[in-house]
């Protein structure tokens, strides 16, 4: 009962699991200057999620952005491309009981219960591209890894998360 409780609790950790974010931009860039955006359509047709996940990051990117005072525009100053990689990560919780000699401790070689728990869980990243329009350059790149799951209930709300915590540092610091 005590491993079965340790592997929902790990379980439980896995699926409220944080997301790791990563950004990076060109110094040289001005970025108050950038006050529209649009999509960029060639890229985002390239990402291979259902065509629901690719709205609803669409979706929370407006948000953010014109949270941040960028709005839509048919002439913009940035494109916005994403990009999404995910791959499967396996967890193996191996615990082993038994006698030492002495007194209790670890010994795989004797006798005691053994409790071996094998979890899985899909780790994606997400990344968030701002190129200048007229120069076609990427000027910001944001990444957000962590994990979600295709059976998560709450979809729009994790990836809204993802989003926000993506964009949370664009503008960067040092362009402020």
């Amino acid at each position: 009962m005590k491993n079965i409780c340790l592997s929902m609790l790990m379980l439980t950790l896995l699926g409220c699991s944080s997301i790791s974010v990563f950004t990076d931009h060109d110094s040289g860039v001005d970025f108050s200057k950038y006050k529209t955006f649009a999509y960029f359509k060639p890229g985002i047709d390239k990402v291979e999620i259902s065509d629901l996940d690719k709205r609803r990051i669409l979706k929370a990117i407006d948000q953010q952005m014109e949270g941040k005072s960028i709005m839509k525009s048919d002439m913009p100053d940035l494109l916005v491309s994403i990009n999404t990689t995910a791959k499967e990560k396996v967890y193996v919780n191996q615990m082993n009981y038994g006698f030492w000699g002495w007194g209790w401790g670890w010994n795989p070689w004797m006798w005691g219960p053994n409790a071996n728990t094998v979890s899985t869980q899909t780790e994606g990243a997400l990344y968030i591209d701002l190129i200048d329009a007229k120069t076609k350059q990427l000027v910001w790149q944001g990444k957000g890894k962590g994990g979600i799951s295709e059976y998560t209930k709450d979809r729009d709300e994790r990836i809204g998360i993802f989003v926000e915590e993506i964009l949370k540092n664009y503008p960067p610091e040092s362009a402020l």
